[in-house]
């Protein structure tokens, strides 16, 4: 029963999740709430090691979460199910799209789809930013910003964000800056 409610589940995120692995963090931690497949302190920590290691986030994800939950074969199965959307829906589109990709309904369902997906991903960081950078429960608490805000993390952030736009490096060496730097400066 695990493995038929691993696959539905992931497909269900695969499915709905336009965008890629960013896209589907709302969705999975909807997931994480609905079963307590992990917590949400886990599901940063799996997003911070999918993001330094090869593989989308959402892949990752599912085959940690089915490989937690199920042992390898929850691990095959919830990344089956999904990859399972995406590869039916790649088949399909690539059948038909040659004959109506310019069909102003199907730009006009893009151009939908385009906000909503970039919705999906503002929200994700969002919740990434609460998660490592703020804490919008201690501000609601006490109404002082000083326990608001990690500002070594923020301070990271600003510098990460900074050397992106400056010197356009490969993200590896971002992401192993920042590890070094944490090691460093115990973050």
């Amino acid at each position: 029963m695990i493995y038929l409610i691993l696959f539905l589940e992931f497909f269900k995120v695969g499915l709905f999740a336009l965008g890629g692995g960013l896209a589907a963090l709302p969705f999975l931690q909807d997931l994480i709430v609905k079963y307590g497949w992990m917590t949400a302190e886990e599901l940063l920590n799996m997003i911070a090691v999918s993001e330094s290691t090869p593989g989308a986030i959402g892949i990752n994800t599912a085959t940690f979460i089915g490989f937690n939950t199920a042992g390898i074969a929850g691990g095959v199965i919830a990344t089956i199910g999904l990859a399972a959307p995406s590869v039916i829906i790649i088949i399909i589109i690539a059948h038909y799209f040659q004959k109506f990709n310019q069909h102003p309904l199907v730009e006009s369902a893009f151009s939908g789809i385009r906000p909503a997906v970039a919705g999906l991903i503002a929200s994700a960081a969002f919740e990434l930013a609460s998660g490592g950078i703020f804490d919008l429960n201690k501000l609601q608490l006490n109404n002082n910003l000083k326990n608001f805000f990690d500002y070594k993390s923020l301070l990271l952030l600003i510098i990460i964000l900074v050397s992106i736009r400056k010197f356009k490096k490969h993200p590896v060496i971002y992401i192993a800056a920042a590890a070094i730097i944490g090691i460093i400066f115990e973050f």
